[in-house]
């Protein structure tokens, strides 16, 4: 379990002062800020999996929010451990299911690209609730400058040819992922990374079904 922007408590900058000296029974939940855990699970042959969990959003709120950092401030670089195989966080990275409005953190992001985990889950945007496949090759890159291009109208991005290059890239290469993986059998290296926002878009009531995974 990890916390997020309205888990007050868990950040001293946010907790309220009737809480102060209240402490918490996790009992048997792993409860992880910027820590990891490993996991043994006896019927699959004690097979093992680390699991790290961050909190920390890029600002978004008040003071009441907990976890929160400038978004020009990288808190990311070199604080996820190699080794993990399944990383959890609050806040996506950048362009990757942080719809609408790119929300997700590029400093993660860059983060992300290092370690590379079998799985990345998490949260905060709910409206971007949903998994994808991420593939670290150069399609990625040029998918995620894609994004990252500033839009300066339809006409001029239309004929802007950086723009088509990335584009074709990003094309060549989702169709030769489908071809290796599908056809060829080939084995994918690649990330599952899923929103699991289970609160619907900005409803406040809870709406999406929870992610189960296959690891």
């Amino acid at each position: 379990m990890i916390a997020g922007n309205h888990d007050g408590f868990f950040d001293p900058r946010s907790r309220h002062q009737a809480d102060l000296h209240n402490t918490l029974d996790f009992k048997g939940i792993h409860y992880l800020q910027h820590a990891n855990v490993t996991l043994t699970f006896p019927r699959a042959g004690d097979r093992q999996l680390v699991f790290y969990g961050a909190p920390q959003i890029p600002a978004c709120g008040g003071d009441d929010f907990a976890f929160q950092y400038h978004r020009d401030q990288d808190v990311w670089s070199d604080t996820i451990p190699r080794s993990i195989d399944v990383l959890i966080t609050h806040t996506p990275p950048r362009h990757h299911l942080d719809l609408p409005h790119g929300m997700g953190c590029e400093f993660l992001l860059k983060e992300v690209w290092n370690v590379k985990p079998k799985v990345h889950v998490f949260g905060h945007v709910h409206a971007g609730y949903g998994q994808e496949s991420v593939f670290w090759d150069e399609g990625q890159k040029a998918y995620e400058r894609v994004c990252a291009r500033e839009r300066s109208g339809l006409f001029r991005d239309f004929l802007d040819p950086f723009a088509w290059l990335d584009t074709s890239r990003v094309a060549f290469y989702g169709v030769k992922g489908v071809v290796w993986n599908q056809i060829w059998g080939g084995a994918g290296t690649g990330t599952l990374m899923i929103n699991a926002s289970l609160t619907y878009r900005s409803t406040g009531k809870l709406g999406n079904a929870p992610y189960v995974v296959d690891i």
